[in-house]
């Protein structure tokens, strides 16, 4: 399929490189070691950073945290094209933008929330006032999210929540978890979750720092004890959160940083057209130059899954099995591209940015470190593959 873009995207795509390169703090891109499809790099989240907050209300107010809702809702009323281009040119830059409010709350509330949530809620959303962590995976559920022990017992006009949720990434930062917990044990497990919104700053919410592999704070494990949540808060109805969810990690699973890729592949090549061994550039050994061009082969493929879910999107369809192709081929990339960074750099390869013989600050190992957590983010590539096979291609359940 042809995805060129018309005369308005590529005035758009323009804009918003003009606006990166301006508002964006200096150096950031190449300080920033984020990995692409990692979720143990994200070092934006280790601390609130003024200036990244500027720069997030500067987009907020262009209404580009939110380029696909409509202006009813304080988005910008465009195209998923046209926010597809948004997001890549940000995850080139390596730029701090949405999360998990605009990019997966938002769009399930528009979906199942009631009238009053909606204005209640996608407003703050789209001005960057109430950003959300995902509460979903626990210290005995993780794939099997229907395995949920977090309780939620009606009192009143409120909700009591008890129990623990783990790698909640950003909750720390955060506002709000977007959580689901049980509430009716006695059903189906699959009949009995609700999907809810609780206030991080709620009397009995503890959050506790995980210090990752790569040495960054972006995950922690949270308690709720005796946690008391308004029934407004609840998305949609009660007990049908697990399929809320469902439609919600389809959302998850097409945020994927597409620039990301090409950027690190593009500094990966770069040092390798400056880096000589016997006095030759590594781009003239075969074995480099046919593992760089077997990359940027991969990278041209998941653009292509990329464009293709924006497109399904702005025809009415819905990229239930693409969205899932799209996150398994771009996690194994961003698996293949670690693997590929450390045969290029060699016996360099694993030296971290304390090191001062460190190429690209180090971001190679960490990533190297980082991709694993890539495989398991939104569902890991099993389910990834279970779905493909079951939806996709009609095979039945294993």
């Amino acid at each position: 399929m042809d995805f060129r873009f018309n005369e308005k995207e590529e005035a758009f795509r323009r804009e918003v490189e003009s606006f990166i390169k301006t508002e964006l703090p200096a150096n950031w891109t190449e300080k920033n070691i984020y990995w692409p499809g990692g979720y143990g790099t994200l070092s934006e989240f280790e601390e609130v950073n003024t200036q990244i907050e500027q720069f997030r209300r500067k987009l907020a107010e262009k209404g580009w945290l939110t380029i696909s809702w409509s202006k009813e809702y304080g988005g910008a009323g465009r195209t998923n094209i046209e926010q597809a281009i948004f997001h890549e040119r940000m995850s080139y830059y390596r730029a701090p933008g949405g999360e998990v409010a605009t990019l997966i709350g938002g769009p399930t509330i528009m979906l199942f929330g009631s009238d009053e949530m909606k204005k209640e809620w996608l407003p703050r959303i789209a001005r960057g006032e109430a950003r959300f962590w995902l509460a979903y995976s626990e210290p005995n559920s993780g794939s099997d999210l229907a395995s949920i022990q977090t309780r939620a017992v009606e009192d009143g006009d409120d909700l009591i929540i008890n129990g623990q949720k783990i790698w909640g990434t950003a909750a720390h930062v955060s506002h709000y978890a977007w959580m689901i917990a049980r509430t009716d044990p006695n059903v189906a497990p699959h009949r009995g979750i609700t999907l809810l919104m609780v206030d991080n700053q709620s009397s009995g919410v503890t959050i506790r720092p995980l210090m990752n592999i790569c040495g960054t704070h972006s995950f922690n494990e949270v308690f709720f004890d005796n946690v008391r949540v308004p029934k407004k808060n609840i998305v949609g109805e009660k007990n049908k959160g697990w399929y809320y969810v469902m439609v919600a990690l389809d959302f998850e699973r097409l945020v994927i940083p597409i620039g990301g890729f090409k950027r690190t592949f593009e500094e990966i090549t770069e040092y390798a057209r400056e880096t000589k061994h016997n006095g030759q550039p590594l781009t003239q050994n075969p074995l480099i130059r046919n593992k760089l061009a077997a990359m940027a082969i991969e990278i041209e493929v998941a653009y292509m899954f990329f464009w293709q879910t924006a497109w399904m999107l702005d025809k009415g369809l819905i990229p239930n099995i693409e969205a899932s192709v799209l996150k398994l081929f771009t996690t194994q990339l961003s698996q293949k591209l670690a693997n590929t960074g450390m045969q290029v750099m060699g016996h360099y390869g694993p030296l971290e940015r304390n090191s001062k013989w460190a190429s690209l600050i180090g971001r190679v190992p960490a990533g190297y470190m980082d991709c694993i957590s890539a495989l398991v983010g939104a569902g890991t590539s099993e389910i990834q593959r279970n779905i493909i096979a079951m939806r996709g291609l009609g095979l039945p359940r294993p």
